[in-house]
């Protein structure tokens, strides 16, 4: 995943894979996904960044693996 930001237009280019895009769908006035030929995520733009987004303040944090399961509980256990 690639990160760029270009300051003289304050737009965020998120890259998640470097997969051929072939479409780009509007999700709102300022942020635009670009798809690969199976509909998968390729990359995101979001214009106005630093509003929209916080860019300001981006940071990246990598968690271990958790057991699924047992992370997300959907209802709590019978008493």
């Amino acid at each position: 995943m690639k990160v760029k930001y270009f300051s003289d237009t304050d737009t965020a280019l998120i890259e998640f894979t470097g997969e051929e895009i072939s479409e780009t769908r509007e999700i709102s006035e300022n942020i635009y996904i670009d798809l690969d030929g199976g509909g998968n995520l390729v990359a995101m733009t979001i214009e106005h960044a630093k509003a929209n987004a916080a860019l300001w303040e981006f940071s990246y944090q990598e968690t271990p693996f958790q057991n699924r399961e047992n992370a997300f509980p959907l209802s709590e256990p019978p008493a």
